[in-house]
Formats: C-alpha cells, sequence, structure tokens
C-alpha cells in the first residue's frame, strides 16, 4: 500500500504541477504576451478564460478515460493521461507569444490547455481508484487521501519553481523568457512519473470484473442512465472546493499584485505556506474519515468555508502578509476538510463497473461549476473601488449551494453502512 499510494501521489502532483502552473502564469504574464491589444483588466480576464478551458476539458476527458478505466483498467489511465498532460504542458513552454505570430498565439495556447484538462480529467480517477480497489476497508480514507497530497505538492513545485525565477531574474527577463522554464521543467517531471508507474499492478476489483465478464460495455451510458442524480450532487457539492482553491491560489495572485501593489514574491510566499500546511493535514483529517463517516467531514467544511468568505476578503484587503496568509489559510483548511475525504466517498457512491466513469466525471464536474468561472466572475467583481465583497458573497453562494448538496448525499463509509443496514433489519415492522 505504501508503494501504491506514493505512485499514485506523485502522479497526481505531476499532472497537477502541468495544470497549476499554467494557473500561475495566466495570474502574472500571459495577459499581456498573448492578448496585448487588450486592457489590463480585458488581458487578465481573458489569460483567465483560457484557464477555465482546461476546466471545461476535464469532464470531457473523465468521461473518455473514464471509459478506458471501466473497460479496460485503471493502470491504462494512469499512462495515457500523464504522457498527455505532461506533451500539452511541454508544448506550452515553446509557444510563440502574439508579437510572433499574431493571433494564433492565443488559439494555440487556448488548444494547448484544452488537452491539459482532457489529460489530467482521466488522472485523477485512475490514481484514486488504484488506492482505493487496493486499500483494506478501515483504512481507505487514509489510504485514498494521499493522491489527495498530490494537488498541493503539485502547486508548490510549480509556484516554487516561479518563484525562484522571480527571485533571480529581473521583471524583464521572466516575462521575455523565465516564465516558459517551469513548463519545460513538466516534460522531465512526465518521464520521471512513467518510469514510476511502469511496474503499478491493476486492482483486485477490476480483475475480478475481467474474470467475470460483469465490465460495462458503455459505462458512461450506465452512468447518465442509472445514476446521472448521483453525479449532479457530487459535481454540486464538490464546486466549493474548486472555488474556494482558485481564489486563493490564482485569482488572489493577480488580485494581489495588480490591485494592491504586493509583490510577487510576497503573495506566492504567502499563498505558497497556506498550501503546504493544507497539504500536511489531509492524511490526518482523512483518518478522520475512517473513523466518524465520509459526510459528517463534507458538511463541516462545507459550512466552515460558508462562514470564512467575508474575512477571507477582509483579510486579503489589508495586504500584509500574515493577515493574508490567515485568511488564506482559513479558507484552505475548510476546504481540505471536504477534499480529504472524497477520494474515498466518490468511488463508494458508485459499484465497481462504472465507478472509474462515475467518480471521474462527477469530481472533474465540480471543478467545471467551481473552478473554471471563479477566477473570471471574482476578476469582473473585483473592479471596484474599495473592499471587493461582491467577491466574498459569490463565493458563500456557491458555499451554500455545496453544502445542499452535501446533505443530499448518502453515507457511504462501509462501516457506518452496515451499523444502519443492521439497525433497519431489526427494527419493528
Amino acid at each position: 500500500m505504501i508503494r501504491l499510494a506514493l505512485a499514485s501521489l506523485a502522479g497526481t502532483a505531476i499532472e497537477f504541477y502541468d495544470f497549476f502552473v499554467y494557473g500561475t502564469a495566466a495570474a502574472l504574464v500571459l495577459g499581456p504576451l498573448f492578448f496585448p491589444t487588450f486592457s489590463p483588466l480585458a488581458g487578465t480576464l481573458a489569460a483567465f478564460a483560457t484557464f477555465g478551458v482546461g476546466f471545461v476539458a476535464r469532464p470531457l476527458g473523465s468521461a473518455v478515460f473514464g471509459h478506458v478505466g471501466d473497460r479496460y483498467g485503471r493502470r491504462p489511465v494512469l499512462f495515457t493521461s500523464l504522457l498527455l498532460t505532461g506533451a500539452a504542458t511541454v508544448a506550452i513552454g515553446f509557444l510563440p507569444t502574439y508579437a510572433a505570430i499574431g493571433v494564433g498565439a492565443p488559439v494555440l495556447l487556448l488548444v494547448l490547455r484544452f488537452l491539459q484538462g482532457f489529460g489530467l480529467g482521466g488522472e485523477w480517477g485512475g490514481a484514486v481508484l488504484l488506492t482505493a480497489e487496493h486499500a483494506p476497508e478501515r483504512r481507505r480514507g487514509l489510504w485514498t487521501s494521499f493522491p489527495q497530497i498530490g494537488p498541493a505538492v503539485g502547486f508548490l513545485m510549480a509556484n516554487g519553481v516561479m518563484l525562484g525565477l522571480s527571485a533571480v531574474l529581473t521583471d524583464a527577463q521572466f516575462r521575455s523568457w523565465g516564465w516558459r522554464v517551469p513548463f519545460w521543467v513538466a516534460g522531465v517531471l512526465a518521464v520521471g512519473g512513467l518510469l514510476l508507474r511502469a511496474a503499478l499492478e491493476e486492482t483486485p476489483e477490476f480483475r475480478a470484473l475481467a474474470a467475470s465478464g460483469t465490465r460495462a460495455s458503455a459505462p458512461l451510458a450506465e452512468v447518465f442512465r442509472g445514476h446521472w442524480r448521483l453525479v449532479l450532487l457530487t459535481g454540486g457539492a464538490l464546486s466549493v472546493g474548486y472555488a474556494v482553491f482558485y481564489t486563493v491560489s490564482t485569482w488572489s495572485l493577480a488580485y494581489g499584485t495588480e490591485r494592491l501593489g504586493v509583490s510577487r514574491t510576497t503573495m506566492l510566499t504567502c499563498i505558497m505556506t497556506a498550501v503546504a500546511l493544507k497539504g500536511a493535514t489531509t492524511p490526518f483529517i482523512a483518518m478522520l474519515s475512517d473513523r466518524y463517516g465520509r459526510r459528517p467531514l463534507c458538511l463541516i467544511g462545507c459550512a466552515a468555508a460558508t462562514v470564512w468568505m467575508f474575512p477571507l476578503i477582509a483579510l486579503l484587503r489589508t495586504g500584509r502578509p500574515l493577515l493574508m496568509t490567515l485568511g488564506f489559510l482559513g479558507g484552505l483548511m475548510a476546504m481540505v476538510t471536504m477534499f480529504a475525504v472524497v477520494a474515498a466517498y466518490l468511488p463508494e457512491l458508485y459499484e465497481p463497473r462504472v465507478r472509474c466513469t462515475g467518480a471521474a466525471v462527477g469530481y472533474n464536474l465540480g471543478g467545471v461549476l467551481g473552478g473554471a468561472v471563479t477566477p473570471l466572475v471574482a476578476t469582473a467583481l473585483a473592479d471596484v473601488d474599495g473592499p471587493p465583497w461582491g467577491v466574498a458573497a459569490y463565493l458563500t453562494g456557491v458555499c451554500l449551494v455545496s453544502l445542499v448538496c452535501f446533505a443530499l448525499l448518502p453515507e457511504t463509509r462501509p462501516a457506518s453502512v452496515r451499523a444502519a443496514g443492521a439497525a433497519e433489519a431489526t427494527a419493528p415492522a
């Protein structure tokens, strides 16, 4: 389990490095380089629009790779998705800017960002099921939390590279060629990830499905025919996590540097500190789900996020590093209380024959609802004098919608389900 968990963590870290390095570049430099004819605000909005395309592509990728995972196994998904995402990320690093090829530059940027998101849409389902279907029942929450640490590690790697380049290069050098280096690094990481995953075994549950001939012939059709309500509820429930994370990691970076005049290095340091603490607490929170259940933690985390959005914006507005870090940390701790357990929660909601498709589509649908539009909406709402309270109100609304969706989902922890079944069987008619 340690080897499997670390392989899953490494793979998700590498793929999310690819995804996050684009978000950081979009907040810092892509607007002027690829949309120079726009005003500064419109350029930032355009860069965030290409950022959102990756989220739109993720459910499509999860549908295609989910079909592969449910029909042919979880292992092929892990290799193909990593290869596609890595290749698209490296290609962005070599992409000419608008000054070199004109309108072709943003078009190619859009295509490559779509391929990034398409590959990442398959990664999560494969990596999570690799650990979930190998893990012992009583420790499934703990072991499946390792892929959930991957996004924090990937974010720290992406922003660590950006921070290092910002420290050693002049602003002109960074805008000229320095921003490309993190995209080139993705190629080295992808090769390492492929080598690490070469020795992984197929999961016992898929082998049992293949041996019994009960694999789904059309997993996506079966999911939407029999589980459409579950897909919509999980997408709505998880949208809050994406909204909070990308508010902290992407929108606040642009807002802090452009509107508050905080240096790029200071903003990156504050955000990275909060993300590091979020990643470190993930397995400990996941262990609580093995003891107390998945759904209670999701409800607690969502409720905490609901009451923290206005304090988050107030602390960000101060422009003071310690207070901004506190605001970021509060939001991310609420978010991780939910997302530490969803890698166990979502697979348990679906039967094994359609699990790769159902869990991945629901997870990535939340990315569209919460991650794709949040930087765009927040940037537009923040174009006011004074504190951007509209951003806080928008985020609070997302939290409330997710809270309702979590309330409508069932508990899935095996011990809780068995206890409920036993109580129902012994109750008087």
